[in-house]
């Protein structure tokens, strides 16, 4: 009910996930970490031309290797969904770290969260509905507790694209049943937002009533 007051993104990219947590949570101060020189320049241009070096830190460096000096309220984190046996890599760096397995997996996610989570903290992360099996795996080997999922449906009628999962320290959730969330519908038939989604978008900041892009 307090919001939380430290965050951390792992995997930051250019932002997009922690500095819209950030500008939600007004009072919090955020830690990213990026390895990827191009994207990590991008992020720290994010947060100057939004003046937030008083609230951002930005890291350089491997999430595997990360040792957090600090405990975190929320943790994020958008691990990328391949293997590099799965498909064709990239040529492009960018690219090809975005999609595959190069820097870490779902495991690598899940155990650096569990090393910097406060004990009260959650980590939330997305990964693709038909590896759920995977994802959950993942949150027993680093003795994270699964506390609620949603998937994500892009359009009405579509099967789910990816879930969100909400976890917690097993020494904070052992008693708590999981919650299974109605899912999000991003968009209906005709490819409009849905109520739900313009409420999300709202949530960030966004016009609800802007135009879209099918």
């Amino acid at each position: 009910s307090r919001g939380p007051k430290r965050l951390l993104d792992l995997g930051s990219g250019i932002g997009s996930v922690g500095l819209s947590v950030l500008w939600h949570f007004e009072v919090a101060t955020l830690t990213a970490i990026e390895v990827q020189d191009v994207s990590y320049a991008l992020l720290r241009e994010n947060v100057c031309a939004n003046e937030l070096e008083a609230r951002a830190r930005t890291i350089l460096g491997d999430l595997r290797h990360f040792e957090a000096h600090e405990d975190f309220d929320l943790v994020t984190g958008s691990p990328p969904y391949f293997d590099v046996s799965d498909g064709i890599v990239s040529a492009d760096p960018q690219r090809a770290a975005a999609r595959f397995e190069l820097h870490g997996d779902v495991r690598d996610y899940c155990r650096a969260a569990r090393r910097a989570l406060a004990k009260e903290g959650r980590f939330i992360f997305c990964f693709p509905t038909l590896q759920t099996a995977r994802a959950k795996r993942a949150c027993d080997e680093a003795q994270l507790t699964i506390l609620s999922v949603r998937d994500v449906v892009p359009r009405a009628n579509l099967p789910p694209l990816f879930s969100l999962f909400a976890c917690a320290r097993d020494d904070d959730a052992s008693a708590t049943p999981l919650v299974v969330e109605p899912p999000l519908i991003v968009r209906d038939e005709a490819g409009a937002h849905t109520s739900d989604m313009k409420n999300v978008r709202a949530t960030f900041g966004f016009d609800p009533n802007a135009p879209h892009v099918p």
